[in-house]
This record gives C-alpha cells, structure tokens and sequence, in this order.
C-alpha cells in the first residue's frame, strides 16, 4: 500500500501543469486532465519559447514543469538547474526544482532544495507542503506530519495540505485518521477529482466497498470504479487483511 499511496501524496504535492508561458504565478493543477494531444502541443510551444529566452523566468518555470509532466525528469532537472544559477534565491524556482529531483528519485538533494526555498521568518505553505511529501516519501511520515502542522497554521483551509495529511497517515495504516482528514479536505474550495478518489480509496481499505464504490462512481467511469475495487481488493489480500474485513462485516 505505501507504494500506492506514495504515487498519491506525490500526485497531490508535486503536481505540475504547463500553464502560458507569458504568465506568471504559482506551479500548480493536473496535467493529467489534459488530452495527450494538448499536452505534446504546449510542450513544443513551451519549449520553442525557453529555446528563444532561456533567461525568462516564467520560462523556464513552465517549460520545466512541461518537461516533468511528459516524464522528461532529467531533462527538467537540467532546465532548473540552470534557472537556479541564473535566480539563486527565487523560492518558486527552488520549488521547482526540489519537485524535479523528487520525480528523478533524487530526494535526498530534494529536501536539501527546498529547504533553500523555506524563509523561516515567512514560510510558505506550498514549499511546506513539498517538503512534506518528500519526507513522506522518504519514509519520515512523522516529520512530514509536523511540517504539514506548520503549513495548515499559515493556510488552513487548503484542502491539498489537508489531503496530504491524511494520506501520510495512510501510509502508516492509519485509516481512520487519513479518512477524517480526507473528509476535510473535499469539503473546503480547491477540492479536487483526485482528493475525492483519495477518499475513495481510504474507505475501500477499511471494508467499506459499497461507500468507496459509489465514491469512485461520482468520479469515474464504470469500468475504472470496478478495476479500483479490484485493486483494492487484491491491496487487502496482500496485506493479510482480506479475511478480517470479511469476517468484520
């Protein structure tokens, strides 16, 4: 289940989308819910703009945000490295680059990234929640929790801080504390298709399959409500927990 759950909070805290490249702002959405098509189309664009002005700093911030989105890590760690000599100090480029290293596997640099980007007088809450979703996927869920406390005192009502929460306590099976957080997080503005379908999935885990199904069916089509009531399933069955949830019903 960690593994799953790791792709989840990374999902949440590290997601990038390639916005106008004219336009600044902070790096955030799902480029998932693009269609592929779009996707390849902005890239070019993203990429033909950073080629002309490779010193622009929405450039570089989006064509490297692009990059990590099509699965080019390196070649988006190349792009932020090379925006980081030019705006050292730029706390949205340091962002940036702390969430290429973690999608290139190098968390350890990663930490060490944002940590840069953090002013302790006046800490952001998105470089907060960054640095939580690396410690979480470092395996240091308390950590992590603690410098999600720190983010939720500057915004609390951000539902992806509350969503990332409580999947850090799904990662230490702590169902029943990921689901109050998660149920926090759907109902506050922001709210997304994701964090419902986190939702979705934390119910599922503790046996309740009616009420995760029809949680995925709000989100989802029928053939992927029932491959994720599968997967659930088969998450239970290798932890051993199959027989318990049965026999709780």
């Amino acid at each position: 289940m960690r593994a799953l759950l790791f792709v989840s909070v990374a999902a949440l805290a590290l997601s990038a989308c390639a916005s106008n490249p004219m336009t600044t702002g902070s790096i955030g959405g799902d480029p998932a819910g693009q269609p592929m098509d779009r996707k390849q189309q902005a890239l070019a664009q993203l990429a033909a703009h950073y080629k002309k002005s490779p010193g622009d700093r929405a450039a570089i911030i989006y064509y490297a945000a692009a990059l990590r989105a099509n699965g080019q890590n390196d070649q988006a760690v190349a792009v932020l490295e090379s925006g980081v000599a030019k705006f050292r100090n730029d706390p949205e480029i340091l962002v940036g680059y702390a969430k290429a290293l973690v999608a290139a596997g190098r968390l350890e640099q990663a930490l060490n990234v944002v940590d840069r980007a953090i002013n302790p007088t006046s800490p952001d809450w998105n470089a907060l929640m960054v640095k939580g979703a690396i410690l979480d996927q470092s395996g240091r869920n308390k950590e992590a929790r603690v410098v999600y406390g720190q983010a939720l005192k500057i915004a609390p009502d951000q539902a992806s801080l509350h969503a990332n929460l409580g999947l850090s306590y799904s990662m230490t099976n702590e169902l029943d504390r990921a689901e109050a957080e998660l149920r926090i997080a759907v109902k506050l503005r922001g709210a997304n298709s994701q964090i419902r379908q986190n939702l979705a999935l934390v119910v599922g885990l503790q046996g309740r399959f009616d009420e995760s199904r029809a949680l995925f069916a709000a989100e989802l089509p029928a053939d992927q409500v029932e491959a994720n009531m599968e997967y659930i399933r088969a998450l239970l069955t290798q932890q051993n927990r199959w027989d318990a949830v049965k026999n709780s019903g």
